[in-house]
């Protein structure tokens, strides 16, 4: 039997993917499937910018506000899991499902078939590597880096909560993450239940930049220092993954007392900017990916429109 199709449309934080999803899902009678690692979480709307219903102008979006911000453990296998469900009913009542994000290991979660390691939490792991690292800054990633050298080329040191999760893994497993099943150079699309089909955002760095800079601005506008305070007055710790999400983790700083207002919007901005340009080096790896120039269409509308004929024609 002839597998379906899955569309995709991703792209860097600013390129403007929630308009020409709306657009898109309009024009194919499709349902959005959000593949973005802070939407999940309930109350993170602003910092997320996570469509409005009158964004959503009647389009069906899944796999929006499904985890508590108090949760540790929210994971890209337990978004798959979720996201595959949604997929299928969607198929199921005869509607297009269209993945829409910027959260690159949620996406080749469903491009990839991968293995994810079943290591539960371990919190005596986590707690002595936590207060090690508080004793003795870059030790954790030390250990990573003789355990799984590969994994740690990867990650940032300083991005310590991922450091930990590695070690934590190979501790559960005796295998590295690197060596389970998160290779993204090796394709196998028979073990796929459908075939992906893959459209790509971009901009010129410079107009890119611009408009991170102008969301930024514009979700503090819309209160993003307020939804940050009311999660912390709701019991959400600060050190909770949810809250590491650009925009959370400043503004959380700054209500700490560790910064200035001000540093922490600078803050925002600048990670911003460089999450963007990871982002793009994680999928232009992707060969799958069609790639489409935002400034070369006069709006949303002719953008979804050029990109609902790569759809047709793939």
């Amino acid at each position: 039997m002839e597998k379906e199709k899955l569309y995709f449309l991703v792209g860097p934080t600013a390129s403007g993917k929630t308009a020409v999803s709306i657009e898109l899902a309009l024009q194919m009678d499709a349902e959005v499937v959000s593949a973005d690692s802070i939407q999940v979480y309930r109350g993170m709307d602003v910092g997320s910018a996570k469509p409005t219903q009158a964004d959503r102008r009647g389009v069906a979006h899944h796999m929006l506000d499904v985890a508590d911000p108090k949760d540790r453990d929210y994971s890209a296998a337990r978004y798959r899991d979720e996201a595959l469900a949604c997929i299928a009913d969607i198929l199921a009542r005869g509607k297009r499902p269209l993945v829409v994000g910027g959260t690159g290991l949620y996406v080749n979660a469903l491009v990839y078939p991968l293995d994810f390691p079943a290591a539960p939490p371990n919190g005596e792991l986590r707690a002595f590597w936590s207060e090690k690292e508080a004793a003795e800054k870059g030790a954790a990633y030390a250990r990573l880096r003789a355990l799984d050298p590969e994994t740690a080329k990867r990650l940032h040191p300083n991005d310590v909560k991922r450091v930990i999760r590695a070690i934590e893994i190979f501790e559960a497993t005796g295998k590295p993450l690197s060596g389970q099943g998160r290779d993204f150079a090796r394709r196998d699309d028979e073990r796929l239940p459908y075939v992906p089909v893959m459209a790509g955002l971009s901009l010129p760095r410079e107009i890119l930049y611009a408009r991170i800079e102008a969301r930024a601005d514009e979700m503090l506008e819309a209160g993003l220092l307020g939804e940050v305070r009311g999660l912390i007055e709701n019991g959400v710790d600060p050190d909770r993954p949810a809250m590491q999400g650009l925009g959370y983790k400043q503004l959380a700083a700054h209500l700490c007392g560790e910064c200035t207002l001000a540093e922490a919007i600078d803050s925002v901005k600048r990670e911003t900017r460089r999450f963007a340009k990871r982002q793009l080096t994680w999928f232009r790896r992707e060969a799958r990916i069609r790639w489409f120039d935002v400034t070369q269409y006069g709006g949303p509308a002719a953008l979804a429109n050029a990109v609902r004929d790569y759809f047709r024609e793939a």
